[in-house]
């Protein structure tokens, strides 16, 4: 297998590179397009889906039809966990951000996997149990927040997830167009646009070439109306 550096939140960069190299060997590797659904939400379904090179939104729909964004999955993430271990339906919908490349594994192949290793296995309930966590609290309606407040939240949870500490602040180096933010944080080009530039005029984030830079955490955290990292 190539050696891929993954990012240190995404359950790839979290396992031993034998362990990871095994998990990617019985994935069916599939490329996804722009606004492709990968897991619906109520799907009947239980094979996990390995993000392989992606970027894609978790949704729920709310009782009015609209979709609430939940959180964001990047290359290295795994998807679909919770259905493939309990047999439920599925609890969101997944959808990709920009064209991907995503590896399909069967719940079988995924539950050998982790029986024959423990050590991944551990890093699976971790990152259930922090999504969990996560999402008790955030279950709110994105829809009544102005932009500027999404985009705050969207940027700490990558931040918080996948971001660098270095002197210059938390950089979040994965590579994130206007266009990709503003479709996760469900607003306009032009809105998205404004929100950066208060963002940056506040002097709580910096933008250069493909990467964020979080400067003032304490900032960012309170125009995300968030009360705890």
């Amino acid at each position: 297998m190539e050696d891929v550096t993954w990012l240190p939140g995404t359950f790839l960069g979290r396992l031993g590179k034998a362990a990871r190299d095994q998990l990617l060997a019985v994935g069916v590797r599939r490329s996804v397009r722009e606004s492709q659904v990968v897991l619906r939400e109520g799907a009947l379904e239980s094979h996990v889906i390995v993000l392989d090179d992606a970027l894609a939104k978790v949704t729920v729909a709310m009782a009015d039809g609209r979709q609430a964004l939940l959180a964001i999955r990047m290359s290295g993430d795994i998807i679909g966990e919770i259905s493939a271990l309990n047999g439920t339906p599925r609890t969101a919908t997944v959808t990709a951000c920009r064209p991907s490349i995503i590896r399909i594994i069967h719940r079988n192949a995924f539950r050998a996997f982790l029986r024959s290793n423990p050590d991944a296995a551990m890093e699976v309930a971790g990152i259930v149990a922090d999504r969990l966590r996560w999402a008790n609290r955030r279950r709110v309606d994105f829809a009544s927040y102005p932009v500027k407040v999404r985009l705050a939240r969207v940027l700490w949870e990558i931040a918080n997830a996948y971001g660098r500490r270095t002197p210059r602040g938390l950089v979040i180096s994965v590579r994130l167009t206007q266009s990709e933010l503003a479709t996760l944080c469900g607003a306009a080009e032009i809105s998205l646009q404004k929100a950066l530039g208060s963002l940056r005029g506040a002097g709580i984030i910096a933008t250069g070439y493909r990467e964020i830079v979080v400067r003032d955490t304490d900032g960012l955290l309170s125009v995300a109306d968030l009360a705890e990292v």
